[in-house]
């Protein structure tokens, strides 16, 4: 019975990728008049590269001219800047043509054979394409091939007819220009280009996404319906969640969209380098569960930002929640909101103004409704969503590419599961940076508002225990999941190479897989996945920033302050901050994201960076005081710039420098002012209460 469960599975299987879209990219051929032909190709002139102190043309002939460190049996015919290193086709001394790749510390190494003789001009497309065409057949008949750099494969993209002998070949946007003369020797120019296509949504798949969104919706709506309008259980979910549900729900938060999109794309394009860190997060949970949580837990804070006053001053806790605020709001909301929606609008068709407005109008929906209850228990189903999504992708995948055998065979023989660099080499993810990752975190841990928040609504210390075990039980084959989709898909490509879509990122390459290649219903329910990883991530965001408002701000300095109040307040704050984060999403749709993106990044890197530090000496040290966190916090933003500014480290060490020198500094500068006179019982780990304080002495910022 079981046996034939299985042949049924793989006849279905069979059947629906039977079915899938196709390819979503054309040749387009069109003649064109001399004067266009020099207008189109114009663009690509002048362009070259340097090796060796040698500047050398790209995309034209090289053909006589000597090319550094090449080997001197090889004649250089063409070469192309793609991908972050050089391609060159040269020919041997057997007249036989070979394609070789120049990076840096590794020279020229041979490429995958082209598979016909090919003309000497190159041109690169999108990021990861080189295309060439073919020297003429007797027929007349001309092939585009494509290099794929990192499949190291060829494919034929298209062929068409040429209309005599071919004069001239020139480069122009997503394809060539060939320049051909008839019988009466008058020349006939034709641009050959790829034009990109988008598959539409079945309705099979509309449904299943709608499906999605009225059951989150539906949760949201229960527990306003349910529930009672108390701080506690709007902001912290009456501290009555389960170990197992905060778990989930910690897990979902940290897995947004641009994590289901992106980590694919990175171990696709590359290895499992960066999912070493996820090896040894472990060993700080375990310090994290038994040390750090109790601690946060016994002081009943709601915001995790009460704390910094209770140790420190009013002044830091105002600062730190402030600069999280305006983070979430501007920064992280937004993008979350719109990567995924420019992925999908790439290839689905569905727009980026109906994809953010449907996650962001339903998200805000349901926080609003439900509070933090909703937000967890929409947490828990957007796992099972997205877990759902990727695993059955990577079925579709595997068994594309010739089953799970051939997608190992073709993982281990391109390197593509290399996990650990051993190497202390600073300026790459090795995992001594992993390493000083992990301590970094594990000092600083309370500095995330949204997952302490999560930890804050279990019942007790052994439920919140249970929760970051959860995530961490969750979390590496979580990522092993998201990094193996990665790889199947670089074996799915590799043996199918024409199939790629090579106007498209690197980064929506699963997103084409999903368009192109998996069949209606399952592509809605991926979608849905995505969407739930998005959702989830925004809802936390909305609800804490909400938090952060009442408490921090409202409850702080309202002479009045009473619950109800609080919660309307944040019900409005939530309400606002939903349309405030859509909005933005949608205004930056129209700018250039992608460096507008990275210089948000940087600068929330340098300014806020350090303000994690200031955990590390209230929890960890008794001498610490405000003034010296003040100087921490100035020192981390300098040694931050001056590191970006002169060194190669690796991105991640940013975050090193940033907190190692607001601890240090920190610390130091505090012995330069007069000890706190402060009671520290229960606000470090030396100190620990051994019973919870009041909600009324938190709330004054004692204890």
């Amino acid at each position: 019975m079981f046996a034939r469960s299985l042949r049924l599975l793989a006849f279905f299987s069979c059947t629906v990728l039977a079915a899938h879209a196709g390819n979503l990219v054309t040749l387009k051929v069109t003649p064109l008049s001399s004067v266009a032909a020099g207008s189109v190709s114009r663009s690509s002139e002048n362009q070259s590269f340097v090796l060796a102190g040698k500047t050398l043309p790209l995309g034209r002939s090289l053909e006589g001219q000597a090319v550094p460190d090449l080997d001197p049996a090889l004649a250089p015919l063409t070469a192309v800047e793609q991908d972050g290193a050089v391609f060159l086709l040269a020919r041997d001394a057997a007249g036989k043509e070979i394609l070789l790749r120049h990076v840096l510390r590794e020279g020229w190494k041979p490429c995958a054979e082209p598979p016909e003789k090919l003309q000497p001009v190159g041109q690169p497309i999108g990021q990861s394409h080189v295309f060439f065409v073919s020297a003429p057949a007797k027929e007349g008949e001309l092939k585009l091939w494509a290099y794929h750099t990192i499949t190291n494969t060829w494919a034929v993209h298209g062929k068409w007819t040429s209309r005599g002998n071919i004069v001239s070949l020139a480069r122009s946007p997503n394809g060539f220009v060939v320049t051909t003369k008839d019988g009466n020797g008058e020349p006939q120019a034709t641009q050959v280009e790829l034009v990109s296509a988008k598959r539409g949504l079945k309705t099979i798949d509309y449904v299943v996404i709608f499906i999605y969104l009225c059951v989150v919706a539906g949760i949201g709506l229960y527990f306003y319906l349910t529930g009672k309008k108390d701080p506690t259980n709007f902001f912290v979910a009456g501290r009555r969640i389960p170990w197992w549900a905060a778990g989930l729900s910690l897990y979902a938060t940290g897995t947004s969209a641009i994590s289901y999109l992106a980590i694919p794309a990175k171990s696709y394009a590359t290895d499992w380098l960066y999912l070493s860190q996820n090896f040894i997060t472990f060993f700080g949970t375990i310090y994290v569960g038994f040390y750090v949580v109790p601690l946060v837990r016994r002081l009943n804070l709601i915001s995790v930002y009460e704390y910094l006053e209770m140790r420190f001053h009013p002044t830091v806790r105002m600062m730190a929640s402030l600069i999280c605020i305006v983070q979430h709001l501007a920064g992280r909301m937004s993008v979350v909101l719109l990567l995924p929606a420019l992925a999908l609008s790439a290839v689905t068709g569905v727009g980026v103004t109906t994809s953010v407005l449907v996650m962001g109008i339903i998200t805000t929906i349901y926080t609003v409704l439900g509070g933090m209850k909703a937000v967890i228990w929409t947490d828990v189903l957007q796992v099972f969503v997205m877990v759902g999504g990727a695993l059955f992708a990577i079925t579709w995948m595997v068994h594309g590419a010739g089953g799970f055998g051939e997608v190992v065979r073709i993982a281990l023989a391109d390197h593509k599961t290399h996990l650990f660099d051993w190497s202390f080499d600073l300026t790459l993810p090795s995992i001594w940076v992993s390493v000083m990752i992990l301590v970094v975190g594990t000092l600083t841990w309370p500095q995330d508002q949204v997952m302490t928040q999560r930890v804050l609504s279990t019942k007790d210390d052994r439920a919140a225990r249970g929760s970051l075990f959860m995530l961490t039980a969750l979390a590496l084959p979580g990522s092993v999941m998201f990094f193996s989709v990665g790889t199947a898909l670089y074996a799915y490509y590799k043996v199918h190479p024409a199939e790629l879509n090579p106007l498209l990122t690197t980064d929506q390459i699963f997103p084409q897989f999903i368009a192109s290649d998996l069949p209606a219903g399952v592509t809605g329910l991926i979608i849905a996945g995505i969407f739930a990883a998005s959702m989830a991530t925004l809802s936390s965001n909305i609800n804490s920033i909400a938090t952060l408002v009442s408490v921090d701000f409202y409850e702080r300095y309202a002479k009045k302050a009473s619950a109800a109040k609080s919660v309307r307040l944040a019900e409005w704050v939530t309400v606002f901050t939903g349309i405030a984060g859509t909005g933005l999403a949608l205004y930056l749709s129209s700018l250039d994201l992608k460096s507008i993106w990275d210089k948000f990044i940087e600068l929330m890197a340098l300014l806020g960076g350090g303000f994690s530090g200031i955990y590390a000496l209230g929890m960890f040290t008794r001498r610490a005081n405000w003034q010296g966190c003040v100087i921490g916090i100035v020192a981390s933003i300098v040694m931050t710039i001056l590191t970006k500014l002169f060194t190669p480290l690796h991105v991640w060490m940013y975050l090193v420098v940033s907190v190692g020198s607001c601890i240090v500094f920190g610390y130091l500068g505090s012995w330069l002012f007069p000890a706190s006179t402060r009671s520290l019982k229960g606000l470090t780990v030396f100190d620990q209460l051994k019973t919870p304080l009041s909600i009324d002495a938190t709330r004054r910022g004692g204890h």
